[in-house]
């Protein structure tokens, strides 16, 4: 993707100079990183470079230690605390686990932040939340069920349904098919694509997927040496001669995964 194409499309989410450290452990240091309205960016990198780390910096469930990260143009990090809950209603987060509570069905997990943000009726929120169940193709027996009564990819589904509850602009992935069959997988990445193009979507999805990469990733970043190396298509990633790099994007797993593209 050329510089002067990404110079002309809207910065979402504007990353610079990050440091994340834990202990003696720096994670992220002097990490800059853009992500532009509309794309579906993946986030990859090597165990331990703080893949994860970087997508909870963003939403502001890690403190970093220096740098600055910016959302529509507000400060995540100096932001006072209306100006903040204004900003977590336009972007809504899948995590690996789903984290949905335990003790409460399908569609009071996703009914959670519409009560919390938009106070409306109780039947508006479960007509509300029912929309969002159904949108992620899960049945409506679903919505009765507890998370510990649903399969891996089920549970997948309803961690999206209630990620997508307050019409976010941003849908945050952390390693959304881990843990998925390869048709559970595949199922999951054309669902992610369905939805980014219909609701217009940004996805920021940390993923060790390289089909994931192949299907829906317009451009990745590469996470290596505690900030971003690269950032580009599949193609620019080809060309990287850095040793992670080349070994992750020409192995054995990405020859697969390119044949099956």
């Amino acid at each position: 993707m050329s510089a002067a194409l990404d110079d002309s499309r809207e910065v979402v989410i504007e990353v610079r100079g990050l440091v994340n450290q834990f202990g003696a452990q720096v994670v992220h240091d002097g990490l800059d990183l853009d992500v532009y309205r509309g794309e579906v960016l993946g986030i990859v990198g090597g165990s331990g470079t703080g893949k994860s780390v970087l997508l909870r910096s963003i939403v502001g469930l890690i403190r970093p230690k220096a740098g600055r990260i910016r959302v529509f143009g507000v400060d995540v990090l100096s932001a006072p605390n209306t100006a903040r809950r204004e900003l977590e209603k336009r972007w809504g987060v899948l995590f690996q686990d789903g984290a949905l509570f335990s003790s409460l069905t399908v569609l009071q997990n996703v009914g959670a932040p519409i009560r919390e943000h938009l106070g409306i009726s109780p039947s508006m929120e479960k007509a509300l939340g029912q929309l969002k169940i159904s949108m992620v193709g899960l049945p409506p027996l679903a919505c009765g069920k507890f998370p510990s009564e649903l399969s891996g990819g089920m549970r997948k589904r309803a961690g999206l349904a209630r990620a997508l509850a307050l019409d976010p602009e941003i849908v945050f992935l952390d390693e959304p098919t881990s843990g998925l069959d390869p048709i559970g997988a595949s199922a999951f990445d054309d669902l992610i694509r369905q939805l980014q193009r219909s609701l217009g979507l940004t996805v920021f999805m940390v993923t060790h997927d390289l089909d994931s990469l192949h299907a829906i990733c317009g451009r990745i970043a590469v996470l290596a040496d505690k900030t971003v190396l690269v950032t580009g298509t599949m193609a620019d990633m080809m060309k990287v001669d850095h040793p992670w790099v080349h070994e992750y994007f020409h192995g054995p797993r990405a020859h697969a995964a390119m044949s099956t593209a």
